[in-house]
Parts: C-alpha cells; structure tokens; sequence
C-alpha cells in the first residue's frame, strides 16, 4: 500500500500554520514550510499548499469551534513578505494521481465550507487580511472569509489565473463565490477570470472582489479595529471555558481494517467493500451540562462524531478501490435517542451541545459527498435513532430485517426518529434529509411527525417510506449479498455519476453549485490532455513553454 494519509494532528504537529489568541480575536497565520510537503518531489513556495497544509488548516477551525468558543474573529494572514498565497501547488497537482487530485479539491472545498459558515452557525467571523500576492487558491482562501480587506501598495492584488495559465478552474469555489457570494458583474467576473495578473487597489473593492483596500501605513491598525469590533460585538457577554480535543485513538491492522473505541471499519478488499460500524452508548447520558463538559471530547456523541468523520476521510483517501460503504450499527436504540434529545434539549441553552449537534451536520455533509455507494443496514440489534438514523437517510438504499431470526437473540431491528431528523441536520441543498427524501411529498414528512420516539419495526418503515427494502430471514442473506455483489461489480464511474446526480434532489444552493456543478467540471479537466497531458499547461507550467491544446470544444 502507498503512504497512508493521516487526518489527525495538532497544534504541536503543525508545520504550516500558527494561531494566537487574544481575547475575542485571534490571529489564524499562514506560514508554509517549504519543505513539509506531504509527498516528495515538489517545493511549497510562495505559501503554495499541498493536503498537509490544509489538514492543518481543517484541524484549526475545528479546534476553534471547541476550545476556543470565546473568538469571535478570526484574522487570516500571511506570515511571509510579498504574498498572501499563492494557492495549490502547481507541480503537487501536475504529479499527483486524477484521484488525488479530486479528493484534494473535495477535501479543501469542505475545510472552506466549514469557516465559511462558522460565523452563523458559531459566531466566529474570518476575516482574510490581503497582503501581497493572493492567487487561486490563496484568493479562494479569502473568498471564503466574511470580510476581504486589501492592501494598497501599489502590487498587492488577488487574482484566479487557473485558466489562463493552468487550463484547469480554481478548484475550491473560487467561480462560484465570486458570482454567488460576492455579486460580481458576470462580465466582470469574465474579465477578472482571465487575467492572469490580477486586480489591484481601487479596482478590486469596485468590482466587489474585496471589501475595502487600505493605504499600507494604516492597514494593520485598520485590520486590528475591525477584527476587535466584530469579535466583541459576536462575543459580548460570553465567559465559557472550551474543551480540549483529545487524540483519537485508532489502530489499523493487517488488513486494512480499523479500530476505535466506539466506530470499528472492516475491509474486504476482494469484494471491494467497507463495512463500517457505529457503537451505541458506552456511557450514560449526561446528568447535566456541567456534567457534559467535564466528558469534554470523550462523550460519546461527540467521540463518535470524531471517529466517524476521521474513518471516512481514511476511506476517501487511502482506501479508493473500495466501492461500496455499508453502515451498521450496534447498541440500545432508546440509548441513543436519549442522547440525542439531551443535545436537542440544551442546543438553545449551551454552546458545547449545540457545537455536537454541528460537527455532526458536517459529518453527515461529509457522508453525502463520500464518492462511493452507501448502503445502510438495519440488523437486529441495531440503534439508529437520532443523528445515528440520518445515515440512513443519506446512503443511497437502505435494508432492514424484518420479524424473527432463526438463532438470532439479538433485538428486533428497530428505527426510530427523533425531533432532530427534521431540519437540525440540513443537506447542503439546505433541505433535511427527510425533507429530500419525500421532495415530491412534502405530506409525508408531516406525517412522520407523529412517528417521533416510536420504535418502528420493518413493516411499519416500510410502509412510511423510511427504508429500501425489508426481508424477512429466508430472503435476508441472499438479497443483501447478490446487491453488494452486483454494486460492486458496476462501472465505478458510472456509480459515482448517478450517486451524485440522484443525492441532491431539490433545490440549487451555492454549496450544491460549488460540489455539484464547479467540482464535476473540476474532475473531467483534470482529465484531460489540454491540462494534464504531455503537451498540457498544467504540466508544461514553470518550464517555459506554454501549453498546446486541441482546440476543440464538447
């Protein structure tokens, strides 16, 4: 096997970034190592980043929603003279494999998509504090700021260059932010798209490609006023103490598999497929919210968010020939829906139960962007209730076994919803799971209401829509075996083209354009000879030589 990529880190391992903290502001500076790239072969200059760089990145803002609730304002900056960032480096991207590549841009399209909306969901306002060069993906670094402020001495500007000079897109929102977030003039968005060497100054603030741009002697201190005045006001009256985030404990044995402490993956790497499965309560629902701060980062629900979210990011990555993910899960339903309505409980009251509740939005996001089937199984002694049974409403079929097992002494398998299934863990189409579900029968999901806290058995999801199939155990093993077996044998492109177009039904959303139209034209460039070919700019970029390209177009 290859290098294994590694999700997990912390401030102590961090090569490329720093972060200093001062009342409600804090000041988040970008100062990439040269030589800590992930792989061999290419030098991060320039601040240009690699997957390491923005695993730290990722790693920072989730520590900021946890330990550091007090911040209300992040600054983002740069830590080297002349440039702010000077985006993906270009040879990493020209040498890595198409998948990689993918999986890159997916990865730091959801690192942005997390800041971006941490101001609100958590209060926390990033402001990107533009000095130097800020070029592709250093721009889309600032795009997904609330606030761009610039510099103007006379060669700071921000630019998106990936066509003219590359023949690939800026990979991380950049065209869709610029259209969608910050209303530029779409023949103005054309012009600056073009441009290699960018907008500077008057310009840049005119055509709404930053917020405002400041003389340089006064830039700092203007920096400094905003990021105080916003971070006090997001912050006013709050005195609580954050949480530490513990390293997760995992192991990976010989053949791939891992083990947590409540999320186990299976490998079974001929029949191409992963079996992943979640551990119910292995600890009493807190008495109190003092009680689930002292737990911190190993109460359950939030300790299974972790592990889950680092198990799938390790299937995205290191695990790419297998093609189908099934969900299993294993505990006392009643359990987990009592954790569950704790949370929902004290979501209003405490800022730590609502930041569970958030993390697990995105790990569920995450799920919906994981470019593999997904196949819940619902087996007897299963506990999807809450959050847990939102996996099943965002993989792609759902079986579930139905009335009594021969030799099986484990629960009848049961579901059961709880009032978070509806609309506390929306898709990025800003839709409920359920609510996606039944899009052409929105009754539906008003029936459903009168299901909350019942534990529904086969026939009665069955008959509410909530599963697949459901067979009894004459049918069972055979049916879900022909079904992994035929998923598995299918075009793996095929698969992942049709998983995406039949996920997100409903309505377009920035977040949906950005994954679902910029992401899909990402992954097909990538592909082709114009960018990556011998004769291709993305390869042919820093010798000299500019691209030659087939001129025409589809």
């Amino acid at each position: 096997m290859s290098k294994v990529i590694d999700f997990r880190t912390n401030p102590s391992q961090y090569k490329h970034w720093r972060v200093d903290y001062e009342g409600s502001v804090a000041r988040l500076t970008m100062d990439v190592d040269e030589q800590g790239g992930l792989f061999e072969g290419y030098e991060l200059k320039l601040n240009s980043y690699d997957l390491g760089v923005d695993i730290e990145l990722a790693d920072i803002v989730q520590r900021m929603r946890f330990e550091h609730p007090e911040i209300g304002a992040v600054v983002m900056q740069s830590g080297k003279e002349k440039v702010f960032c000077a985006g993906a480096n270009i040879k990493m991207l020209g040498g890595a494999e198409h998948a990689h590549k993918v999986n890159f841009c997916k990865f730091t399209n959801e690192t942005r998509n997390t800041y971006e909306a941490a101001s609100a969901d958590s209060g926390q306002h990033y402001i990107a504090a533009v000095k130097g060069a800020c070029a592709g993906g250093g721009y889309e670094l600032a795009l997904a700021c609330d606030q761009i402020y610039m510099t103007d001495d006379g060669s700071t500007s921000v630019s998106l260059p990936e066509v003219p000079l590359l023949a690939v897109l800026p990979g991380t929102g950049g065209l869709t932010r610029v259209t969608d977030k910050r209303k530029v003039r779409r023949d103005r968005a054309d012009v600056f798209c073009s441009f290699e060497e960018g907008v500077k100054g008057r310009r840049a603030q005119e055509w709404k490609l930053v917020d405002a741009v400041v003389a340089n002697s006064k830039f700092d201190d203007f920096v400094t006023e905003k990021a105080l005045e916003i971070g006090g006001q997001a912050k006013a009256g709050f005195d609580k103490s954050g949480i530490a985030l513990t390293p997760l404990d995992r192991t990976i044995h010989d053949d791939g598999s891992l083990s947590y402490s409540v999320v186990e993956v299976e490998v079974d790497r001929i029949g191409g497929l992963a079996t992943v499965t979640l551990s119910g309560p292995d600890q009493e629902v807190p008495s109190s919210i003092e009680q689930l701060h002292r737990l911190g980062a190993e109460a359950w629900c939030l300790r299974l968010a972790q592990e889950l979210d680092d198990a799938i990011l390790h299937l995205r990555f290191n695990e790419l020939e297998l093609g189908v993910i099934t969900f299993k899960s294993v505990g006392d339903i009643a359990a987990v829906a009592a954790h569950d309505n704790f949370l929902i409980e004290n979501q209003d009251q405490d800022w730590l139960a609502k930041e569970i509740q958030l993390y697990w939005k995105r790990v569920l996001k995450r799920i919906d962007m994981t470019s593999r089937s997904l196949v819940g199984l619902i087996e007897n002694g299963s506990c999807f209730a809450g959050f847990l049974a939102e996996i099943l409403f965002a993989v792609d079929r759902t079986y579930m076994m139905a009335g009594e097992f021969e030799d099986d002494n484990r629960p009848e398998a049961k579901l059961m919803l709880t009032a978070s299934n509806f609309g506390t863990f929306p898709m990025g189409n800003d839709l409920s799971r359920l609510e996606t579900r039944f899009l052409g029968e929105p009754e539906f999901v008003d029936e459903l209401h009168g299901s909350i806290a019942e534990e529904l058995d086969a026939d009665s999801a069955e008959e509410l829509g909530l599963v697949t199939f459901a067979f009894d155990d004459v049918d069972w093993e055979d049916e879900v075996r022909i079904f992994l077996e035929e998923r598995a044998s299918f075009s793996p492109d095929a698969m992942t083209g049709m998983e995406a177009n039949l996920r997100f039904a409903g309505p377009e959303t920035m977040e949906t354009r950005i994954f679902g139209r910029l992401t899909a034209w990402q992954n097909w460039i990538f592909q082709r000879p114009n960018a990556v070919g011998e004769a291709g700019a993305l390869q042919r970029y820093g010798t000299g030589k500019r691209g030659e390209f087939d001129r025409r177009r589809v």
